[in-house]
């Protein structure tokens, strides 16, 4: 046997048998038939195909992009019939604590106050409903301000006080933006209490709150294992979700009698792998493991892409400076499924394997529509960034499908077909072929691999696109921000990543001169964090490739004695790692003392002496990184120079606080090259 070469549903193949030339005969490909018969009832209730905003701060750059960009961002997303099409939207309820690239604020920083116009989850909801108001909302804390704890870094000491500032987020949501929240969680990925989750489920019970939802416990499937022995905690969970099960679920989950979901998943790189991955947990996270909702993490890479993560999003918005975005692949896999179904719908009763390899799940509304999604994901091309996937093969086939029951009158199917081509790069994404005809209940589809197709009865489907998005450009070299804004549309400053701390549009009422619109460092007490913090509050800001530059800004250090700020440049970490970060941090601290440190924790000092800084005073810092040298100037003075540093090399600009500490800045500016 010689050679073989692919035509579409056949394999040729070069045979020598004896002497001669070649004979090329035709092999068939694998075939099989599958059934599709609501004769007997329908499989469970399909809840819809969503994305996580935050977990954490992953939409900070988005709300700064300009129109029509943000807009169209937002269509792509949300829009039915036009993108992703989404139909759930899961947000963070911002704790004032890092959540993986970033820190989002909370509505309740501290004990007596309340603020439900912090950050940009409440405009993004409302986005989202504008858009589909049928979208399902989820709210789940990944951490929570200290003040919660009574000092413990721990949320459930005090049951009724955790469920008490939850509900006030769901209150808030509905008084403030008239948001309905449909579905609230626990504590993302840590460990719950049945005792809260009880109350939680009574408080909101006590308020008329009976039609929204708990999911827990948002980790593994472990909670379904109290859910079957304890009947009250079975009753207080409406929804079982899993963070990446592998597309597997558990004996005692589907115990619960509960729905099941995969409440965060994907969380890959957004190139071709990344939509082979999404295309092929969508439908076995049914075909597997039963569960009826997958979310991605995260909605859009809205974030600086140096970060943790970068990219692992379904689709990359990150330069709100330009205008540029991009609509990655994993966009158009979401719409294969989005577009043709609905929360409500129902999967049928199938096994859904596909005997040459890769999947197919059918749903439909009850009303005679059908929608049926293929994919024939190669392992190689469809890996997630986690759990690590076991082998398996998938081969060229021939699926011969006979609609029976309901479907037996079913004459014509539209086609929806993507191809990922892993060679050339050339891949072809939610392309409208011509109409399918059943041949009395009978069709057949030859299936090639790393493909995904949509058949339905549904002709509502459409690829939409915008103009192209301005070319990408690198973040200004030149930049300056005065935060001279007298009724800003967010609380945080364009661009600033706030890492450890929340940094605040602040007015500075007892000020009566040029400082009465700061930037404040607001949280005062360490959170009980998700991850781990650092000591100090930092937020960066800019282009991680900087190498030289110049960064001036106004201080103002609130707190007597021992408190302190920094300006730093060549910045080299945040997110989860943001306790390790390096790069050249200028101190100066309410004793009159000045240090400048290679590190964020300040543990290696590279110089430090007197400054005469005092608190509650405003002090202009100036920090001049050139090459291997660094130097830095208080008032315009120069204070200390021909400082070496050598490492990192490059990294972003920032800004902090020696603790949770409160502390203003002015007149941000920054020369890089």
């Amino acid at each position: 046997m010689g050679c073989a070469a692919l035509l579409w549903g056949t394999i040729l193949l070069a045979c020598s048998c004896g002497p001669g030339p070649p004979r090329v005969v035709a092999a068939p490909l694998l075939a099989a038939t599958y059934v599709l018969d609501d004769t007997n009832g329908l499989g469970r209730e399909f809840d819809g195909i969503g994305a996580v905003s935050g977990g954490g701060a992953t939409s900070r750059l988005l709300v700064n992009y300009q129109e029509p960009y943000r807009s169209e961002i937002l269509d792509y997303l949300f829009k039915p019939n036009f993108g992703a099409s989404l139909h759930i939207l899961k947000v963070e309820i911002g704790g004032d604590a890092q959540s993986t690239d970033g820190t989002e604020p909370s509505h309740m920083h501290y004990e007596n106050d309340e603020n439900y116009f912090r950050g940009y989850e409440w405009w993004l909801m409302k986005e989202a409903k504008k858009r589909n108001p049928k979208i399902k909302l989820i709210g789940l804390p990944w951490a929570f301000p200290g003040w919660i704890g009574r000092g413990e870094d721990w949320p459930y000491d005090y049951p009724d006080i955790t469920a008490y500032y939850i509900i006030s987020w769901i209150l808030g949501a509905k008084q403030y933006h008239d948001l309905d929240i449909d579905y609230i969680g626990i504590w993302n990925e840590r460990a719950f209490s049945s005792k809260y989750i009880k109350v939680l489920r009574h408080s909101l019970d006590r308020l008329g709150l009976w039609n929204i939802g708990i999911i827990a416990a948002d980790g593994d499937w472990s909670i379904s294992n109290e859910m079957i022995v304890d009947p009250y905690l079975n009753d207080a969970i409406q929804v079982v979700g899993a963070h990446y099960p592998g597309t597997k679920t558990v004996e005692n989950a589907i115990r619960t009698g509960k729905k099941l979901w995969s409440s965060e998943d994907y969380s890959t790189f957004n190139n071709d792998v990344g939509a082979g991955c999404w295309a092929r947990i969508l439908n076995q996270n049914y075909v597997n493991g039963n569960m009826t909702a997958t979310i991605a993490w995260n909605l859009v890479a809205s974030y600086y892409e140096e970060l943790p993560f970068g990219r692992c999003a379904l689709m990359t918005a990150q330069e709100p400076w330009s205008g540029h975005y991009k609509v990655e692949s994993p966009i158009w896999i979401t719409a294969h499924t989005t577009q043709f179904t609905q929360p409500g719908w129902s999967y049928l009763q199938v096994d859904g394997h596909l005997e040459g390899g890769g999947s197919f799940v059918a749903l439909t509304d009850g009303l005679g529509n059908l929608t049926i999604i293929i994919e024939t994901m190669s392992h190689n091309h469809s890996k997630c960034i986690r759990p690590p996937l076991p082998n398996f093969n998938v081969i060229p086939q021939r699926a011969t499908f006979y609609l029976r029951g309901s479907f037996s009158m079913v004459e014509t199917l539209q086609v929806w077909h993507s191809r990922l081509d892993f060679e050339s790069g050339n891949s072809s994404l939610f392309q409208k072929l011509h109409p399918l005809q059943v041949w009395r209940g009978r069709f057949s589809l030859d299936l090639n691999v790393d493909e995904v197709y949509t058949l339905t009865t549904l002709k509502t489907g459409w690829k939409c696109g915008y103009p192209e998005p301005p070319p990408p450009q690198p973040f200004p070299s030149i930049y300056n921000d005065d935060f001279n804004i007298r009724n800003p549309p967010f609380s945080e400053a364009p661009n600033f990543a706030d890492q450890t701390g929340v940094f605040e549009y602040f007015v500075n009422a007892s000020d009566p001169g040029d400082h009465v619109f700061t930037l404040r460092q607001v949280v005062v007490q360490r959170p009980i964090t998700w991850v781990s913090d650092a000591d100090q509050t930092i937020s960066v800001i800019g282009n991680f490739k900087w190498v030289n530059m110049t960064v001036t800004c106004d201080i103002y250090i609130e707190k007597p004695r021992d408190g302190g700020v920094f300006i730093a440049g060549r910045v080299d970490n945040g997110g989860i790692y943001v306790r390790e970060s390096k790069g050249v941090f200028f101190w100066v601290f309410a004793d009159g003392t000045y240090r400048v440190t290679a590190d964020l924790a300040g543990k290696e000092i590279l110089m430090k002496g007197l400054a005469g800084v005092r608190d509650n005073a405003w002090h202009t810092l100036t920090l001049n990184i050139q090459g291997n040298s660094a130097s830095g100037l208080l008032n315009g003075y120069p204070l200390w120079e021909n400082v070496t540093v050598s490492k990192p090399g490059n990294g972003w600009a920032a800004l902090g606080t020696r603790s949770f500490e409160f502390a203003q800045f002015d007149n941000f500016h920054i020369e890089a090259y």
